[in-house]
């Protein structure tokens, strides 16, 4: 007995209200979008912020007349909030749930899984605590009769035969590297890439032929070039300062706000696909699929609306795009891809 009030004498906990105003701002990088989800006024986000930032005596937000980042420090307090935050959720999703709860299962390719899907499962396990979601991840065929999934997610050019497929978030695919690379100075235009490494993957959407044609540079003969099989470990491989990548630009766009990553030649020539939840095409869909699908759709427009939102950031109009065999290179003030 004694131990637990001297623990709970010691523990310091700062104003959680605050923490989750913090939490909500620095994974949306913006009070407003923080505001909207936890349904309070800009001005109180941005209080709740300054009121923790007193508390740990250190600024958690840079801010200037046109943007807002993390500061290091802040990055690494949201890094961990986050997680005890999504620990938190599930652990009283859980107990919520110990009546038998329905079940859904999900399929989806790996590294979207990790790097967009898993990073927003806690809001749908807020809003419907009764769903239990068991996520599996391949690469494979759609198959709902052998694997036993309800929905499957995939990115492709077209829906997927025999499926009833809702395309809930447009796919650009944009050449993307570690800061370090650009600030070397060797990385001004497409056809500096011949004096890089440029990293592959085999289940890249789209190959470096297909965007260097996009981009005037077809015949253009990069000094070396790595291989992996999954885009996860390409991505990493990126990330750690080995060359460029060719990746979705919706996995990595907050990686690039936060200063991380960047794409060197912005939208230029940028490739695109859909994202779909399929489902099978017969019999009538479970309200628990309905509530999963409609929630993707609100995600893929969060995460379009943060594209948009950079994009913006750079000077760079989001209008329209030409298909992969049509698409034409212009002048980086006037480069235009789709609404997002």
């Amino acid at each position: 007995m004694q131990d637990t009030i001297e623990t709970r004498m010691t523990r310091k906990l700062p104003p959680l209200n605050a923490v989750r105003a913090f939490e909500a701002a620095a994974r949306h990088v913006s009070f407003t979008r923080a505001a909207e989800e936890l349904h309070v006024t800009h001005g109180a986000v941005s209080r709740q912020v300054a009121l923790l930032e007193a508390w740990l005596g250190s600024a958690l937000f840079r801010r200037s007349a046109s943007r807002m980042v993390l500061t290091d420090a802040g990055r690494s307090y949201a890094a961990e909030v986050t997680s005890m935050l999504d620990r938190l959720a599930v652990a009283s999703m859980q107990f919520a749930q110990q009546d038998a709860p329905v079940s859904l299962g999900v399929n989806a390719p790996p590294t979207f899984t990790m790097r967009w899907l898993i990073a927003r499962m806690s809001s749908f396990q807020r809003q419907h605590p009764e769903i239990e979601v068991r996520l599996t991840t391949s690469l494979s065929t759609v198959n709902f009769h052998e694997n036993g999934y309800d929905i499957a997610i995939r990115g492709a050019h077209d829906p997927l035969p025999g499926c009833r497929s809702d395309p809930f978030m447009t796919e650009l695919v944009v050449p993307v590297c570690h800061t370090d690379l650009l600030e070397r100075g060797r990385l001004r235009d497409p056809g500096d890439l011949r004096h890089h490494t440029l990293i592959r993957y085999a289940t890249e959407p789209y190959s470096w032929p297909d965007w260097l044609e996009a981009a005037g540079e077809r015949d253009l003969q990069a000094a070396n070039t790595l291989h992996f099989e999954q885009m996860y470990f390409a991505l990493q491989a990126a990330a750690e300062g080995l060359g460029i990548v060719l990746v979705p630009l919706f996995l990595v766009v907050d990686d690039i706000v936060a200063g991380n990553l960047c794409a060197p030649f912005g939208l230029l020539a940028a490739l695109q696909r859909q994202y779909y939840a399929n489902v099978p095409l017969s019999g009538k869909r479970s309200p628990a699929v309905r509530a999963f699908c409609d929630w993707l759709a609100r995600e893929g427009r969060d995460t379009e609306d943060s594209i948009a939102n950079w994009a913006n950031s750079m000077g760079w109009s989001i209008s329209a795009i030409a298909p992969p065999d049509l698409a034409v290179p212009q002048p980086p003030d006037t480069w235009t891809v789709p609404t997002v």
